[in-house]
Protein backbone atom coordinates (compact mmCIF):
# COMPACT_ATOMS: atom_id res chain seq x y z
CA UNK A 1 0.00 0.00 0.00
CA UNK A 2 1.64 3.31 -1.06
CA UNK A 3 0.64 6.42 1.41
CA UNK A 4 1.75 9.73 1.19
CA UNK A 5 0.69 12.22 4.61
CA UNK A 6 1.01 15.61 3.11
CA UNK A 7 2.81 17.92 5.74
CA UNK A 8 -0.30 19.38 7.66
CA UNK A 9 -1.25 16.20 8.91
CA UNK A 10 1.97 15.90 10.54
CA UNK A 11 2.43 19.41 12.07
CA UNK A 12 -1.30 19.47 13.65
CA UNK A 13 0.27 17.00 16.02
CA UNK A 14 2.33 20.16 17.00
CA UNK A 15 -1.35 22.28 17.29
CA UNK A 16 -4.98 21.22 17.43
CA UNK A 17 -6.25 18.25 15.68
CA UNK A 18 -9.15 15.71 16.35
CA UNK A 19 -6.81 13.06 16.17
CA UNK A 20 -4.84 11.40 19.32
CA UNK A 21 -1.67 11.19 19.19
CA UNK A 22 -2.20 7.10 19.18
CA UNK A 23 -3.05 7.46 15.34
CA UNK A 24 0.16 8.65 14.37
CA UNK A 25 2.21 6.45 16.95
CA UNK A 26 0.46 3.00 15.09
CA UNK A 27 2.73 3.96 11.46
CA UNK A 28 5.84 2.57 12.58
CA UNK A 29 4.68 -0.72 12.97
CA UNK A 30 2.64 -1.02 9.75
CA UNK A 31 5.91 0.41 8.25
CA UNK A 32 8.09 -1.87 9.48
CA UNK A 33 5.81 -5.19 8.48
CA UNK A 34 5.75 -3.93 5.07
CA UNK A 35 1.98 -3.17 5.29
CA UNK A 36 2.50 0.55 3.84
CA UNK A 37 5.39 2.17 1.76
CA UNK A 38 5.32 5.42 2.97
CA UNK A 39 6.66 7.96 0.47
CA UNK A 40 8.46 11.39 2.21
CA UNK A 41 9.25 13.98 -0.22
CA UNK A 42 12.16 16.35 1.18
CA UNK A 43 9.79 19.31 -0.07
CA UNK A 44 7.50 17.73 3.11
CA UNK A 45 10.17 17.87 5.42
CA UNK A 46 11.42 21.02 4.58
CA UNK A 47 8.19 22.19 4.62
CA UNK A 48 7.43 20.70 8.40
CA UNK A 49 10.79 22.07 10.05
CA UNK A 50 10.18 25.36 8.67
CA UNK A 51 6.55 25.89 9.75
CA UNK A 52 7.58 23.51 13.15
CA UNK A 53 8.37 26.62 15.53
CA UNK A 54 5.52 29.01 13.97
CA UNK A 55 3.06 25.93 14.75
CA UNK A 56 3.99 25.21 18.39
CA UNK A 57 4.63 29.15 18.91
CA UNK A 58 1.12 29.29 17.99
CA UNK A 59 -0.64 26.97 20.28
CA UNK A 60 1.39 28.01 22.96
CA UNK A 61 -0.06 31.54 22.64
CA UNK A 62 -3.72 29.99 22.23
CA UNK A 63 -2.70 27.70 25.98
CA UNK A 64 -1.12 30.57 27.92
CA UNK A 65 -4.67 32.74 26.78
CA UNK A 66 -6.69 29.99 28.50
CA UNK A 67 -7.02 32.17 31.45
CA UNK A 68 -10.39 31.42 34.06
CA UNK A 69 -11.34 35.32 34.99
CA UNK A 70 -14.67 34.40 36.58
CA UNK A 71 -17.00 37.68 38.31
CA UNK A 72 -18.92 36.98 41.42
CA UNK A 73 -21.37 39.27 43.08
CA UNK A 74 -20.28 40.42 46.63
CA UNK A 75 -23.37 38.46 47.84
CA UNK A 76 -21.70 35.35 47.07
CA UNK A 77 -18.06 35.84 49.51
CA UNK A 78 -20.03 35.20 52.57
CA UNK A 79 -20.53 31.36 51.27
CA UNK A 80 -18.17 28.90 52.03
CA UNK A 81 -18.17 27.76 48.41
CA UNK A 82 -16.89 30.76 46.86
CA UNK A 83 -13.49 30.07 49.06
CA UNK A 84 -13.55 26.46 47.67
CA UNK A 85 -13.90 28.09 43.63
CA UNK A 86 -11.14 30.74 44.42
CA UNK A 87 -8.86 28.14 45.98
CA UNK A 88 -9.74 26.20 42.75
CA UNK A 89 -9.02 28.83 40.51
CA UNK A 90 -5.52 29.17 42.41
CA UNK A 91 -4.80 25.42 41.89
CA UNK A 92 -5.64 25.74 38.02
CA UNK A 93 -3.44 28.86 37.77
CA UNK A 94 -0.42 26.95 39.04
CA UNK A 95 -1.00 23.89 36.96
CA UNK A 96 -1.71 26.02 34.05
CA UNK A 97 1.99 27.83 34.55
CA UNK A 98 3.81 24.30 35.29
CA UNK A 99 2.46 22.52 31.99
CA UNK A 100 3.44 25.77 29.92
CA UNK A 101 7.29 26.02 31.73
CA UNK A 102 7.43 22.45 30.77
CA UNK A 103 5.87 22.37 27.50
CA UNK A 104 7.69 25.53 26.49
CA UNK A 105 11.22 23.62 27.03
CA UNK A 106 10.26 20.51 25.33
CA UNK A 107 9.24 22.27 22.42
CA UNK A 108 12.59 24.13 21.93
CA UNK A 109 14.41 21.02 22.69
CA UNK A 110 12.23 19.44 19.88
CA UNK A 111 11.21 16.88 22.83
CA UNK A 112 7.82 16.57 22.39
CA UNK A 113 5.97 13.08 22.11
CA UNK A 114 5.16 14.48 18.44
CA UNK A 115 8.43 15.53 17.42
CA UNK A 116 9.78 12.08 18.79
CA UNK A 117 7.23 10.01 16.85
CA UNK A 118 7.24 12.15 13.55
CA UNK A 119 11.27 12.30 14.02
CA UNK A 120 10.98 8.14 14.31
CA UNK A 121 8.58 8.15 10.51
CA UNK A 122 10.95 10.35 8.74
CA UNK A 123 13.64 7.82 9.81
CA UNK A 124 11.64 4.94 8.60
CA UNK A 125 10.86 6.44 5.26
CA UNK A 126 13.25 6.67 2.02
CA UNK A 127 13.32 10.10 1.19
CA UNK A 128 12.52 11.19 -2.16
CA UNK A 129 14.75 14.35 -2.80
CA UNK A 130 13.72 17.38 -5.27
CA UNK A 131 16.11 17.71 -8.25
CA UNK A 132 16.11 20.21 -11.39
CA UNK A 133 13.61 17.66 -13.18
CA UNK A 134 10.82 17.64 -10.36
CA UNK A 135 11.19 21.67 -9.94
CA UNK A 136 10.83 22.48 -13.57
CA UNK A 137 7.57 19.75 -13.94
CA UNK A 138 5.99 21.01 -11.03
CA UNK A 139 6.82 24.70 -12.18
CA UNK A 140 4.71 24.23 -15.35
CA UNK A 141 2.44 22.62 -13.56
CA UNK A 142 1.75 25.73 -11.90
CA UNK A 143 1.94 28.01 -15.19
CA UNK A 144 -0.90 25.82 -16.70
CA UNK A 145 -3.23 26.60 -12.99
CA UNK A 146 -3.20 22.63 -12.70
CA UNK A 147 -3.55 21.88 -9.22
CA UNK A 148 -2.51 20.97 -6.41
CA UNK A 149 -1.22 23.95 -5.12
CA UNK A 150 -2.22 28.11 -4.87
CA UNK A 151 -0.76 29.94 -7.57
CA UNK A 152 2.95 31.48 -7.82
CA UNK A 153 3.49 28.01 -4.76
CA UNK A 154 5.50 25.00 -6.09
CA UNK A 155 5.10 22.51 -2.68
CA UNK A 156 2.13 21.03 -3.43
CA UNK A 157 2.85 20.69 -6.89
CA UNK A 158 6.66 19.23 -6.47
CA UNK A 159 4.66 16.56 -3.89
CA UNK A 160 2.00 15.15 -6.74
CA UNK A 161 4.90 15.57 -9.33
CA UNK A 162 7.09 12.70 -7.20
CA UNK A 163 4.34 10.97 -6.13
CA UNK A 164 3.25 10.23 -10.40
CA UNK A 165 7.24 9.89 -10.75
CA UNK A 166 7.86 7.34 -8.11
CA UNK A 167 4.56 5.21 -7.13
CA UNK A 168 4.57 2.29 -9.62
CA UNK A 169 1.76 1.91 -12.17
CA UNK A 170 -0.96 0.06 -11.29
CA UNK A 171 -1.29 0.85 -7.89
CA UNK A 172 -3.45 3.01 -6.07
CA UNK A 173 -2.54 5.96 -3.77
CA UNK A 174 -3.63 6.93 -0.08
CA UNK A 175 -3.65 10.07 0.43
CA UNK A 176 -4.04 12.12 4.10
CA UNK A 177 -4.20 15.58 3.74
CA UNK A 178 -6.40 18.29 5.30
CA UNK A 179 -5.28 20.69 2.74
CA UNK A 180 -8.04 22.67 0.25
CA UNK A 181 -6.07 22.19 -2.83
CA UNK A 182 -6.71 18.45 -3.18
CA UNK A 183 -9.93 18.30 -2.54
CA UNK A 184 -13.38 18.63 -4.54
CA UNK A 185 -15.25 22.18 -4.86
CA UNK A 186 -17.90 20.31 -4.73
CA UNK A 187 -17.55 18.50 -1.52
CA UNK A 188 -14.66 18.56 0.75
CA UNK A 189 -14.30 15.04 1.87
CA UNK A 190 -14.18 14.50 -1.83
CA UNK A 191 -10.69 14.05 -3.51
CA UNK A 192 -10.16 16.76 -6.44
CA UNK A 193 -11.87 15.07 -10.00
CA UNK A 194 -9.03 16.87 -11.71
CA UNK A 195 -6.31 15.05 -10.03
CA UNK A 196 -7.80 11.29 -9.61
CA UNK A 197 -8.70 11.64 -13.32
CA UNK A 198 -4.80 12.43 -13.95
CA UNK A 199 -3.91 9.69 -11.63
CA UNK A 200 -6.12 7.50 -13.79
CA UNK A 201 -4.90 8.24 -16.33
CA UNK A 202 -1.38 7.74 -15.63
CA UNK A 203 -1.18 4.89 -13.39
CA UNK A 204 -4.13 3.42 -14.55
CA UNK A 205 -5.30 2.88 -10.23
CA UNK A 206 -7.24 5.05 -8.00
CA UNK A 207 -6.69 7.39 -5.03
CA UNK A 208 -7.85 6.70 -1.35
CA UNK A 209 -8.40 10.38 -0.24
CA UNK A 210 -8.87 10.90 3.74
CA UNK A 211 -8.52 13.96 6.04
CA UNK A 212 -7.71 12.60 9.32
CA UNK A 213 -5.16 9.31 9.86
CA UNK A 214 -7.97 8.09 11.85
CA UNK A 215 -9.75 7.31 9.23
CA UNK A 216 -6.92 5.88 7.54
CA UNK A 217 -6.22 3.26 10.25
CA UNK A 218 -10.35 2.43 10.99
CA UNK A 219 -10.68 1.84 7.06
CA UNK A 220 -7.47 -0.21 6.42
CA UNK A 221 -6.10 -1.77 9.74
CA UNK A 222 -9.41 -1.95 12.34
CA UNK A 223 -7.53 -4.55 14.28
CA UNK A 224 -4.90 -1.72 15.55
CA UNK A 225 -6.31 -0.79 18.59
CA UNK A 226 -3.38 0.77 20.27
CA UNK A 227 0.09 1.86 19.39
CA UNK A 228 1.98 -0.61 21.22
CA UNK A 229 0.15 -3.27 20.27
CA UNK A 230 0.49 -2.56 16.58
CA UNK A 231 2.56 -5.42 15.72
CA UNK A 232 0.75 -7.98 17.19
CA UNK A 233 -2.14 -7.17 15.69
CA UNK A 234 -1.15 -7.36 12.81
CA UNK A 235 0.96 -10.89 12.94
CA UNK A 236 -2.11 -12.11 14.47
CA UNK A 237 -4.46 -10.60 11.28
CA UNK A 238 -1.90 -12.34 8.95
CA UNK A 239 -1.95 -15.64 10.94
CA UNK A 240 -5.93 -15.72 10.54
CA UNK A 241 -5.33 -15.17 7.02
CA UNK A 242 -2.18 -17.36 6.01
CA UNK A 243 -2.46 -19.00 3.04
CA UNK A 244 0.39 -21.96 3.70
CA UNK A 245 1.86 -23.58 6.13
CA UNK A 246 5.49 -22.00 5.88
CA UNK A 247 3.88 -19.04 6.29
CA UNK A 248 2.29 -20.01 9.44
CA UNK A 249 5.85 -21.51 11.33
CA UNK A 250 6.72 -17.60 10.21
CA UNK A 251 3.99 -16.22 11.75
CA UNK A 252 4.54 -18.17 14.96
CA UNK A 253 7.87 -17.51 15.11
CA UNK A 254 7.61 -13.90 15.30
CA UNK A 255 4.74 -14.12 17.53
CA UNK A 256 6.97 -16.33 19.81
CA UNK A 257 8.85 -13.13 20.31
CA UNK A 258 6.08 -11.78 22.58
CA UNK A 259 5.82 -12.41 26.08
CA UNK A 260 2.05 -11.66 26.88
CA UNK A 261 -0.85 -10.86 24.67
CA UNK A 262 -4.39 -8.80 25.54
CA UNK A 263 -7.67 -10.89 25.99
CA UNK A 264 -8.75 -9.41 22.51
CA UNK A 265 -5.24 -10.48 21.28
CA UNK A 266 -5.91 -14.08 22.54
CA UNK A 267 -9.58 -14.24 21.06
CA UNK A 268 -7.33 -13.86 17.76
CA UNK A 269 -5.47 -16.29 18.26
CA UNK A 270 -7.67 -18.79 18.98
CA UNK A 271 -9.76 -17.71 16.00
CA UNK A 272 -7.06 -18.34 13.49
CA UNK A 273 -6.38 -21.97 14.92
CA UNK A 274 -10.73 -22.60 14.83
CA UNK A 275 -11.09 -20.74 11.18
CA UNK A 276 -7.72 -21.41 9.26
CA UNK A 277 -6.62 -24.61 8.10
CA UNK A 278 -3.28 -23.72 7.29
CA UNK A 279 -2.86 -22.76 10.98
CA UNK A 280 -5.73 -25.46 12.74
CA UNK A 281 -4.24 -28.56 10.90
CA UNK A 282 -0.83 -28.28 11.96
CA UNK A 283 -1.37 -27.49 15.28
CA UNK A 284 0.40 -30.00 16.21
CA UNK A 285 3.97 -29.50 15.09
CA UNK A 286 6.14 -28.44 17.53
CA UNK A 287 6.51 -24.59 17.28
CA UNK A 288 2.28 -24.25 17.12
CA UNK A 289 2.25 -26.73 19.85
CA UNK A 290 3.85 -24.79 22.19
CA UNK A 291 3.24 -21.52 21.09
CA UNK A 292 -0.51 -21.95 21.38
CA UNK A 293 -0.38 -24.14 24.84
CA UNK A 294 1.49 -20.83 26.52
CA UNK A 295 -1.31 -18.57 24.85
CA UNK A 296 -4.45 -20.52 25.52
CA UNK A 297 -4.10 -23.10 28.24
CA UNK A 298 -4.09 -21.05 32.06
CA UNK A 299 -5.76 -18.43 30.50
CA UNK A 300 -9.02 -19.67 29.40
CA UNK A 301 -11.05 -17.56 31.51
CA UNK A 302 -9.97 -14.68 29.61
CA UNK A 303 -10.84 -16.23 25.88
CA UNK A 304 -14.44 -15.61 24.72
CA UNK A 305 -13.74 -17.29 21.28
CA UNK A 306 -16.52 -19.84 20.49
CA UNK A 307 -13.59 -22.33 18.72
CA UNK A 308 -11.74 -22.13 22.34
CA UNK A 309 -13.14 -25.75 22.89
CA UNK A 310 -11.95 -27.10 19.70
CA UNK A 311 -8.50 -26.07 20.15
CA UNK A 312 -7.77 -26.81 23.66
CA UNK A 313 -9.45 -30.72 22.09
CA UNK A 314 -6.55 -30.50 19.27
CA UNK A 315 -3.74 -29.57 22.27
CA UNK A 316 -4.77 -32.33 23.93
CA UNK A 317 -4.68 -34.93 21.28
CA UNK A 318 -1.39 -33.31 20.30
CA UNK A 319 -0.04 -33.81 24.21
CA UNK A 320 -1.24 -37.46 24.05
CA UNK A 321 0.33 -38.24 20.59
CA UNK A 322 3.55 -36.60 21.99
CA UNK A 323 3.57 -38.56 24.85
CA UNK A 324 2.69 -42.06 22.87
Amino acid sequence: MHLFIDTNIYLSFLHYTSDELEELKKLPAVIRQKKVELHLPQQVVDEFYRNRESKVADALKRLRAQRLVPQLPQFCKEYSESNRLREALRAYDRAHSDLLKKVTEDALGRNLRADSAISELFGLAAIALVDESVTRRASLRVQRGNPPGKAGSLGDAINWEILLHDVPKGQNLVIVTDDGDYASALATESFSEFLRDEWRSVKSADVIYYRALSGFFRNHFPEIKLARDAERDLLIADLANSGSFARTHSLIAQLNQYEDFTAPQRDAIVAAAANNSQVGYIIGDHDLREFFTRVVVGHENKINDPGLADVLESLREAKDEGEE
